[in-house]
């Protein structure tokens, strides 16, 4: 199933639960997206946009060179960035996007290569590593959005279903 933006608030207002974002590429169209959804004030705490590395260090309270070693294009550092947004919004749930919007390759990463984190404390600290979302900058940035509400919706489904439990793994 692919879920929607209502089909996620639906799904968390129905859980009592959050959500939070920290987003480099997609600048806030993610928050922006949920918040377009009726109902959405029960369930999104808030975003934060870190487009930048030194605002990514702010944010994550990591070193430049650390945030730079491990990839500022990286699983590891999406991850972070939805730790982020859960610790510092007190949201049930984070999603970090970060990723290469284009024109122009960066860290060696083609455009259309995106990292979506999504942590939530005691269940899931994970990463997904999303390709050939498009040609467009803003096909890109649109798609990165969707990918992250149908994965997250999928994954709050999955708990639903399967009972409470912590993974971790990049795809």
């Amino acid at each position: 199933m692919s879920f929607s933006e209502s089909d996620l608030v639906a799904l968390l207002s129905g859980r009592h639960e959050t959500v939070a974002f920290c987003e480099s590429l997609t600048a806030g169209l993610a928050s922006a997206t949920i918040a377009s959804v009726p109902g959405a004030s029960a369930v999104l705490r808030g975003g934060l946009i870190a487009y930048s590395t030194e605002v990514k260090s702010f944010f994550l309270g990591k070193p430049i060179s650390e945030i730079e070693r491990v990839g500022v294009v990286s699983g590891k550092t999406a991850v972070d960035m939805a730790c982020a947004a859960a610790a510092q919004t007190g949201a049930d749930w984070g999603i970090g996007l970060t990723g290469v919007a284009g024109p122009e390759k960066q860290e060696g990463k083609e455009p259309g290569t995106v990292f979506l984190g999504i942590y939530s404390l005691g269940r899931i600290a994970q990463s997904y590593c999303l390709r050939d979302l498009g040609a467009e900058r803003n096909q890109i940035r649109r798609a990165t959005v969707d990918a992250a509400i149908s994965q997250l919706g999928e994954i709050i489904k999955n708990f639903s279903t399967s009972g409470e439990q912590t993974a971790s793994k990049e795809r």
